[in-house]
C-alpha cells in the first residue's frame, strides 16, 4: 500500500507541473502543454557532452527562463560541477535514463527491446546518481526518454513506477541541432531558427515543447546555444510568448 501510495503522490507532482488539461498526448507521453496558451517549455537533454553548459545557463539566467534538463547515468558522473549549477539556479534537472537504452528499433517502434526490469533498474540507478542533489522520484517524476524514442509498453511501465513520460513537440526541428553536414538531416543554426518562426507564423507555438541538447559532437561547429539560443527566445517573447517549466 504505502508503495501504490508513493507512485499516486509522484503522479500527483507530475499533474501539477505538467497540467493535463488541453495536452497533446502521443503513446502514453505527453508531447505538447496546454494548446490555449502562449507559452513554450524548454527542454535539454544530454548524454555525455556539456560543451554548451555555459552559454545556455547564462543565456537562460539573462532572459530569466527556466528550463528541464533530462540527463544520463554517464553525464550524471561525468560533469556533477554542470548538475550543481543547473540545481542551485532553479532548473528541473530528470532522468534520461542510465545508460541512454535504445528501447525499441527505429524501424519497428512498436516493439520492446528492453525487459521490464532492465527499465525499472536503468531508471533506479538513474535516481540513485540524482539523489546526492535533491532529485528524488517524487520530487522530480518527469521523464524524458533516452533518444526521445519509446512506444506505448514504455509509458505504460513509466507510469508504473510514478514516472510521467513526455517528449518534444514534433514540427520545429529544434532537435536538429546535434546533427553534422555530413548526415543526411543536417540543418544548420539559421535552417533550424528559420523553421521555428516559419512554423509559429503558420500555426503558432502554444503549449510547444522545445529540445535542444546541452552538448553537441566536434563536427557540428555550428553551435545553436552559441549563436542563436538568446536570439530565439527574445524574438519569441516579442511574439508574446512566456517561457515556462
Amino acid at each position: 500500500m504505502k508503495r501504490v501510495a508513493f507512485f499516486l503522490s509522484a503522479l500527483a507532482m507530475a499533474a501539477t507541473l505538467w497540467g493535463q488539461n488541453h495536452c497533446v498526448w502521443s503513446k502514453g507521453g505527453i508531447i505538447r502543454k496546454d494548446t490555449t496558451r502562449r507559452c513554450i517549455t524548454l527542454v535539454f537533454t544530454a548524454a555525455d557532452r556539456a560543451d554548451g553548459a555555459h552559454d545556455i545557463l547564462r543565456t537562460l539566467r539573462r532572459e530569466h527562463v527556466k528550463a528541464g534538463f533530462f540527463l544520463t547515468g554517464r553525464f550524471l558522473e561525468l560533469h556533477p560541477d554542470v548538475v550543481g549549477r543547473l540545481v542551485e539556479e532553479g532548473h528541473y534537472v530528470g532522468s534520461h535514463s542510465y545508460g541512454h537504452l535504445l528501447y525499441s528499433p527505429w524501424d519497428n517502434p512498436d516493439s520492446t527491446t528492453v525487459s521490464h526490469t532492465q527499465f525499472c533498474e536503468d531508471i533506479r540507478q538513474s535516481y540513485a546518481l540524482l539523489a546526492p542533489y535533491g532529485i528524488t522520484l517524487q520530487n522530480a517524476p518527469v521523464f524524458l526518454p533516452p533518444y526521445e524514442h519509446y512506444n506505448d509498453t514504455i509509458s505504460q511501465w513509466a507510469r508504473q513506477m510514478g514516472l510521467q513520460l513526455i517528449c518534444f513537440t514534433p514540427g520545429s526541428t529544434s532537435n536538429a541541432d546535434y546533427t553534422t553536414p555530413d548526415m543526411k538531416n543536417y540543418r544548420s543554426s539559421q535552417t533550424i531558427y528559420d523553421n521555428i518562426l516559419r512554423l509559429e507564423e503558420r500555426e503558432g507555438l502554444n503549449g510547444h515543447i522545445m529540445l535542444f541538447h546541452l552538448g553537441t559532437v566536434d563536427a557540428r561547429t555550428d553551435k545553436f546555444y552559441h549563436s542563436h539560443l538568446r536570439k530565439l527566445i527574445r524574438t519569441l517573447k516579442k511574439r508574446g510568448y512566456r517561457f515556462e517549466w
